[in-house]
């Protein structure tokens, strides 16, 4: 079942880099008290993604403050130590995104947003999506159904929408 507006996020664990190595985050503890923007892309290093989705949180990560946002945080279906190296070619970090990897997929087939591609290599990866989730509960939620596409789940797209 997918996710939809005014549903609560599943408690799943993701991955990201530490100081010594990857670090397990639970999203229940991300969205705590707190209004996020959460997108979820494909995968790193992927042309859409790299090109487009990412950028498009760049872009607006001001904007999305200035409308309440306290943190944008970035989900693909990849490992912490290629999330970290796509954050260091890309700037994520630097421009105010959390960078997070759901290496077995497991809060993406918890909220009902993977897909397979089998041409190109992807099994169970990342619809491209973006939501807005207040205190653990999804406030908005855009999905762009043709993976190439970054349309309905950018930056500009979501917050349009504050």
């Amino acid at each position: 079942m997918t996710i939809s507006q005014g549903d609560s996020l599943p408690d799943a664990g993701l991955l990201w880099m530490g100081e010594n190595g990857p670090e397990q985050v639970r999203i229940a503890d991300l969205t705590r008290d707190r209004k996020v923007v959460i997108f979820g892309l494909p995968g790193a290093f992927t042309g859409t993604c790299t090109t487009a989705h990412v950028p498009s949180f760049l872009r607006n990560r001001d904007a999305l403050r200035d409308k309440g946002i306290d943190e944008v945080i970035c989900v693909a279906v990849n490992d912490p130590f290629v999330m970290k190296a796509w954050d260091a070619e890309t700037g994520a970090s630097e421009g105010g995104i959390v960078m997070l990897g759901d290496a077995g997929a497991e809060f993406t087939r918890a909220i009902g947003m993977t897909f397979t591609a089998p041409p190109v290599g992807f099994f169970d990866r990342s619809k491209r999506y973006a939501m807005v989730v207040e205190n653990g509960v999804v406030q908005t939620l855009q999905v762009d159904d043709n993976p190439g596409e970054c349309n309905l789940s950018g930056g500009e797209a979501i917050l349009a929408t504050l």
